[in-house]
């Protein structure tokens, strides 16, 4: 089993800080909006929903395997569409060289890009890390936002990719650019995200390109609505006291403080209630500007860790998923195995199901299925 997704301590406590302080505002599609410009459009559902799993196969360089077949007539045979690739640069290349290919490692995504087109999967390939970025350690020697020779590379990482899947269209494929940008100046993003789509583009001008909001993917980069064949994706971890509970990779080198007999759906915590509809205001407070004009957002990654009790996880992902819903919104949940997942995720109080050999967790699989 890998390691989950990695995040320091210090972004963790900052999005507690953002999660906390954030604005109550009117629901996306609230009778009071329904007159206002661009809210008819941003109530309209896309024709396809994207919704499916994060498969990591290429997420940790050290630890890489193949794309096994059965992972998708698993997902197809379930009724998903969609599955995310979490990439590291450092599958395919050399830390010390960044235009050195390793083409064994290339073609092993060639296959999962095929293996996609063959069981109706889209595919959304995602640089988790790219030159010069990442946000798990270890950091990036140089720094994509501010340094040409970083963004030199990115470009040259995604052109090679542009021109190798040009012949698939976007009903089979979407590049997703830069996996969960930091807290920087929008201008900063902004001119790394247009390069990096001027570069694909010059070869797949109709590509759709899937750009992840700032703030960790909390909120979007609105400067960019001018381009067409745009999604934003965002994240649904919030309260991380509910998604990460004792995750111990976000907290330091311990677990998170707060007591398990007291974890409860909805939360309550220092006088605050957290339930769903402080997860309905939040969400629609960072992405309204957004669905506003009528543009299309997808949740790239969400999701419960295992020590967060059973009961309570299914209680928070159904209020997750019934407001991924009533926006319509797409989703992937963060992994298909692993400890976020439905399948061999490790969790002490669930009675598993075996399923091809695997334990599933047959509740939160109906949990999905039920907004899929």
């Amino acid at each position: 089993m890998k390691r989950p997704k990695t995040i320091n301590r210090g972004e963790f406590l900052r999005l507690i800080g953002t999660a906390a302080a954030v604005a109550v505002l009117p629901a996306a599609a609230s009778a009071a909006d329904a007159g206002k410009p661009g809210m008819q459009a941003a109530a309209a559902k896309p024709k396809v929903l994207f919704k499916g799993f994060n498969l990591l196969n290429k997420f940790n360089p050290d630890n890489q395997t193949t794309f096994g077949e059965e992972d998708f007539e698993i997902m197809a045979e379930w009724g998903f569409n969609f599955a995310r690739i979490p990439l590291s640069y450092w599958c395919w290349t050399s830390r010390d060289n960044w235009y050195e290919i390793d083409e064994k490692r290339i073609a092993e995504i060639d296959r999962a890009v095929e293996l996609g087109r063959q069981y109706g999967i889209h595919i959304n390939l995602n640089f988790h890390r790219a030159p010069g970025y990442c946000i798990n350690p270890p950091h990036e020697d140089a720094n994509l936002f501010e340094s040409d020779e970083a963004l030199k590379a990115c470009e040259h990482h995604w052109e090679l990719f542009a021109e190798r899947y040009r012949s698939y269209s976007s009903k089979v494929l979407s590049f997703n650019l830069i996996n969960e940008a930091p807290s920087i100046e929008d201008a900063k993003y902004e001119n790394v995200i247009r390069h990096l789509i001027e570069t694909i583009r010059r070869i797949s001008p109709t590509r759709t390109i899937i750009v992840d909001g700032l703030d960790v993917g909390n909120r979007p980069l609105m400067e960019i609505a001018d381009l067409r064949n745009i999604i934003q994706s965002g994240r649904g971890y919030q309260p991380m006291l509910i998604s990460h509970y004792e995750a111990d990779w976000v907290y330091g080198n311990g677990p998170m403080p707060y007591p398990r007999e007291e974890l409860s759906w909805p939360l309550h915590d220092n006088g605050k209630t957290y339930d769903r509809e402080w997860l309905r205001e939040t969400l629609n407070h960072n992405w309204l500007p957004w669905m506003k004009l009528g543009r299309t957002v997808h949740i790239g990654e969400f999701g419960c860790h295992n020590r967060t009790p059973h009961e309570v996880a299914l209680a928070w992902l159904e209020d997750n998923l019934s407001i991924f819903a009533e926006n319509g919104w797409g989703w992937s949940l963060w992994n298909l195995y692993g400890s976020f997942g439905v399948m061999d995720s490790g969790r002490s109080d669930v009675k598993y199901e075996d399923y091809r050999g695997h334990k599933l967790d047959r509740r939160m699989l109906e949990l999905l299925l039920r907004y899929k």
